[in-house]
């Protein structure tokens, strides 16, 4: 049966040709399931586009499901897994990001995962989203976790040539990860230096906390921006509406 682009992918896709968007990333460890669903909802009436739910640490399959749950009825967008290891896949979501992390040293988080949690995939009809996964710095939980060697951020040339990789092997979707919490989001240079050799989707997450990181990355050609401890704060919804306002999204 040949590959097509599913609903969600291609949602992504039209959204993202008339500007950056931005998702918002909810980790089930760290709310209830009317907590995320009440943020999900706020969120996206002051302008996210897709409500990302994943983690490095899940272990609760059934608060998971819980949290997609809630989360689904409480939103008109796309609700998408962004899973850190078998235990984040549910079959209520809309589709899963399907990633491999790029610079693991650990074959697991290359291939090993998704070969475990692929016919739980398949079974649950989830839209796979086929996705490479590029961490930098060494101070967050993904990259202690998924066993990373740190692309640094002074090098970005290093990511061009593994954005060229995940092309090659046809990821459709290339994700360049600061790690969740970090100080020090993706360099502008760097996204627009991985921009101009990787033609697919360009997701830019970490440490954009501010209106004016996300112009930065939005400028230099992000098509998504992925915010996650922000939903955490008071405030968070108008700081999402200053980084609408900031990418031209209003």
């Amino acid at each position: 049966m040949p590959l097509v682009l599913g609903k969600t992918e291609g949602y992504l896709i039209q959204k993202t040709k008339k500007g950056t968007i931005i998702a918002g990333l909810i980790d089930p460890e760290d709310f209830s399931s009317k907590q995320a669903a009440s943020v999900a909802s706020n969120a996206e009436k002051h302008g996210i586009s897709a409500i990302l739910v994943g983690g490095s640490t899940i272990s609760d399959q059934g608060k998971l499901d819980s949290v997609v749950r809630a989360v689904k009825k409480a939103v008109r967008c796309p609700v998408i897994l962004f899973p850190g290891n078998v235990t984040g896949v549910s079959h209520h979501a809309d589709a899963i990001l399907f990633s491999s992390l790029l610079n693991s040293t650990n074959p697991y988080f290359l291939i090993g995962a998704q070969a475990i949690g692929s016919m739980k995939v398949f079974r649950s009809k989830l839209e796979s989203i086929p996705m490479g996964y590029l961490v930098f710095g060494d101070s967050s939980t993904t990259s202690f976790i998924g066993q990373v060697k740190s692309i640094p951020l002074s090098k970005p040339n290093i990511a061009v040539i593994y954005a060229l990789a995940a092309q090659y092997l046809g990821m459709r979707t290339l994700y360049l990860e600061a790690g969740s919490g970090s100080a020090v989001p993706i360099p502008r240079e760097t996204i627009a230096l991985v921009r101009k050799f990787y033609d697919g989707l360009l997701i830019v997450g970490g440490g954009i906390t501010t209106s004016t990181v996300a112009e930065r990355a939005a400028g230099a050609g992000a098509d998504i921006i992925v915010i996650g401890n922000l939903l955490e704060k008071p405030g968070y919804e108008k700081t999402i509406t200053e980084m609408t306002s900031a990418i031209g999204r209003n």
